[in-house]
């Protein structure tokens, strides 16, 4: 025992900058990515694709492929059992449709997988893709939303007219009549183009059958270990405890790999069927071009408005490309459903009624990219604000803050059937404002040289999040997420292993678990070693997406540290013979309150490891416990502002300047926070103005690289200034929000609004991404106002 002053307080590590630690083997190159996992003997797949957008299968012939040197095996649907993965919605608005492991009978997209080719070498299994023949008759295919209206030949048989989901929501049969006594009303069409979310390392995994353990191991690069599992279980029909999914470091994610993807499942089916491990790496043409892809959606609504610029009533016409097939496990009815339930963001809308539809294509399937609609309805929500400004004369600003919803408000309830729980709306949009005139932007756009036109750009929002089981359990998916579960272990030494179902794909888990762990059990963060990704090591959980992991999986992870702290007093109160209640944890010692006596958190460790002996009364053995969290979801905001430069000769658009609010609630690690923010700008930036997934009328895919597929880099990244407003949400035990999709849902809007101040002089207005040079030309070259007139 030692003696501690009895005052003084103890280290707080919640809202302390702390560096990742992740990122020293990210950045010395030491980290562990899928295709860094070493199998001597692994065998190497290759996919035959398909080079027809749509059309009827009618051979596959692989026996030339199977006489070349090297390849061991080539796989059709038909040795896969026509395997396939269902995912679907439990309603009748939603039509269900399988996609096959491998291509049956159709194809619907160029890049579809035909065969898989075994080799033992890369080089020798795409070579032998080449020898592989087939006959495939061609249909006209459905690129465009409208394609499907002129095209007699369905994608899928069950939808004729490629609808797969359509939901009439929240319908107000007086709307009409609201809508038609308005001041104003504000009649637009929005479009956003389909991206990809090009993450750093493209998907992959190696699968080996291990007879010892009756069991297929499948290490692979994704967000959702253990319904990685499920699907591959039920693909192949095999047990769940017959399937271990491993992840190790994840190169990016950003909903991409919040999927099961067919080739993942073809290379475990091979496994299993050779008896050989397989190993399989997506390059970047098949990342680009027959990977998961999202966001293609239109909008045409309608916003009436009093003479005083309130909204008085919203209908909305929701249509999104969501491809050829329906993603497992969330389905196509993730992006329609998301734009109809939380259009309405930041904004009081008395009267509103949605449709909102999923239409088939031949493109591949969508997925929940990172922010999933929001990013368009935000851009939808705040086009309708400043194009209501415009008409009725009122400052942009202005007309926001008379229909946000205020802190008197809440908790607010809308006719969207969402109960919103405190968050500082307004307040982030004041202080954004503030920012914007403390930094003189007007001022700069004034000063922009010849040549040259600058705008402002101004875009309030929220962000729903970490959805707990009550929430998804109203989409009606078979496998309903939201809840996760924590275990936390102080070994002999007292350091601490916390497990966890949630997933990292680059977010910082590591640092900020620990934080929030460290804080409740009076030890440094690095003590406690974060473990996830490992199907047989860790709880059943949800995985990473929707900003859930550090608001349910830290939630649980706090309370298995509070747990776990009550058991140290106990057995440091029995040590130190005092009262349970009069010990607290501080700074690696359990202290007696008033006294200064203390016993260090490692012997208490020790003591309960290897003289348990000496303690009494203890029921369990050992320094474990659990936790779990489920919060029905919450909502964070934000407001951003942009500042754009136009130049009137190459057309050019550039992003000079850019200002954040964030409210995440109680922050964990503003160098964590603040990096996501930055992040999300990028992506946001970069579908704003330079990203496109486009297609030609026959289906083929025009972006397959870089050279077509443009990302920002660093040179288009304008300097970023994130301000902090902390609204703690009354859901979790830590007070923490989400946060992870803020970025890339308040850039397209903010920037469209700076382009379209910029060109405010043109009676015409921009109302999709992403905005090309072309746009811009096109805009500069229609007469001024003041010209028509």
């Amino acid at each position: 025992m030692v003696t501690l002053p009895t005052s003084g307080e103890s280290q707080q590590w919640v809202g302390q900058p702390l560096q990742r630690r992740e990122d020293a083997r990210f950045l010395r190159g030491t980290g562990r990515y899928t295709d860094d996992v070493p199998h001597a003997f692994a065998l190497h797949a290759a996919f035959v694709r398909s080079p027809i957008a749509f059309g009827v299968i009618r051979s596959i012939d692989v026996r030339p492929a199977l006489e070349i040197p090297g390849v061991i095996a080539v796989l059709t649907s038909a040795d896969l059992g026509h395997a396939t993965l269902t995912g679907f919605l439990d309603r009748d608005e939603f039509i269900k449709t399988a996609m096959p492991i491998l291509a049956n009978e159709r194809v619907r997209f160029v890049g579809e997988p035909l065969a898989i080719v075994i080799a033992t070498s890369r080089y020798i299994a795409e070579d032998a893709i080449e020898a592989v023949s087939y006959e495939i008759d061609e249909f006209d295919p459905i690129v465009a939303m409208d394609d499907a209206q002129r095209t007699p030949q369905p994608i899928h048989d069950e939808a004729p007219d490629g609808v797969l989901v359509d939901l009439r929501m929240f319908n107000d049969d007086e709307l009409e009549e609201v809508l038609a006594t308005s001041h104003v009303v504000v009649d637009e069409t929005f479009r956003s183009g389909r991206l990809q979310a090009a993450p750093m390392e493209g998907r992959g995994c190696l699968a080996e059958w291990i007879d010892r353990d009756d069991q297929l191991v499948v290490t692979v690069s994704t967000q959702l270990p253990h319904q990685v599992r499920t699907g591959i279980a039920q693909a192949l029909g095999l047990a769940e405890r017959q399937v271990r999914v491993i992840v190790p470091d994840v190169g990016g994610g950003f909903g991409f790999k919040a999927v099961l993807g067919r080739e993942e499942v073809a290379v475990a089916a091979a496994a299993r069927i050779l008896r050989r491990p397989v190993r399989w790496a997506e390059d970047r043409l098949e990342s680009l071009t027959a990977s998961f892809q999202g966001r293609e959606q239109e909008y045409t609504v309608r916003a009436g408005f009093t003479e005083d610029g309130v909204l008085t009533g919203l209908a909305a016409d929701i249509r999104c490309n969501i491809g050829a097939y329906s993603a497992f496990p969330f389905t196509c009815g993730l992006e329609p459903i998301m734009a109809a339930t939380e259009f309405l963001g930041v904004y009081k809308v008395p009267r509103y009624a949605s449709r909102s539809r999923g239409i088939a294509s031949n493109k591949p399937p969508s997925n929940a990219y990172r922010g999933v609609s929001r990013p368009q309805i935000v851009m939808v929500m705040e086009g309708l604000m400043d194009r209501a400004a415009d008409r009725l004369g009122i400052d942009r600003v202005e007309i926001r803050r008379r229909n946000t919803i205020r802190a008197e408000d809440f908790p607010y309830s809308g006719p969207n059937g969402i109960t919103y729980e405190p968050g500082s709306y307004l307040e982030a949009l004041e202080l954004c404002a503030a920012q914007v005139e403390a930094a003189g932007w007007r001022q700069r756009c004034e000063e922009a040289a010849p040549g040259f036109i600058r705008g402002i750009g101004i875009a309030n929002f929220s962000e729903r999040n970490a959805y707990g089981t009550a929430t998804m359990g109203l989409r009606r998916m078979p496998m309903t997420p939201g809840f996760e579960v924590a275990h936390l272990a102080m070994d002999a030494s007292g350091d601490v292993t916390l497990t966890s179902g949630t997933c990292s794909a680059g977010q910082g888990h590591e640092t900020t678990f620990a934080q929030i762990v460290a804080d409740r059990l009076g030890i440094a963060p690095d003590r406690i070693q974060l473990r996830q990704g490992d199907t047989d090591l860790t709880s059943f959980g949800w995985g990473t997406f929707a900003g859930r992991s550090l608001v349910i999986g830290g939630g649980a992870a706090a309370v298995a540290a509070r747990r776990l702290a009550v058991q140290l007093r106990e057995v440091a109160a029995q040590l130190l013979s005092v009262d349970a209640d009069d010990v607290e944890l501080v700074n690696g010692h359990a202290r007696v309150r008033g006294t200064g006596a203390s016993i260090s958190i490692d012997e208490i460790a020790k003591t309960v490891h290897f003289r348990s002996h000496l303690l009494t009364d203890r029921e369990e053995y050992l320094l474990e416990s659990h936790g779990s969290a489920d919060p029905s979801g919450m909502f964070s905001n934000g407001c951003h502002a942009a500042l754009v430069e136009i130049d009137a000769g190459t057309c050019a658009v550039q992003v000079l300047d850019y200002l954040v609010v964030e409210d995440c609630g109680v922050i964990v690690n503003p160098l964590v926070v603040d990096g996501q923010v930055r992040g999300g700008i990028a992506q946001g930036i970069g579908a704003t103005l330079y990203e496109e997934a486009s297609y030609s009328p026959d289906g083929q895919p025009l972006a397959g690289s870089f050279m077509s597929y443009l990302v920002p880099t660093a040179a288009e990244m304008p300097p970023i200034s994130i301000h902090h407003l902390e609204t703690p949400c009354y859901q979790t035990e830590t007070g923490v929000k989400g946060m992870g999709e803020a970025g890339t849902i308040g850039a397209p809007a903010v920037i469209l609004s700076a382009l379209n101040d910029a060109l405010r002089s043109r009676d015409a207005w921009l109302e999709h991404v992403p905005v090309t040079p072309a746009d811009i030309q096109r805009l500069l070259a229609l007469p001024t106002k003041m010209e028509s007139s």
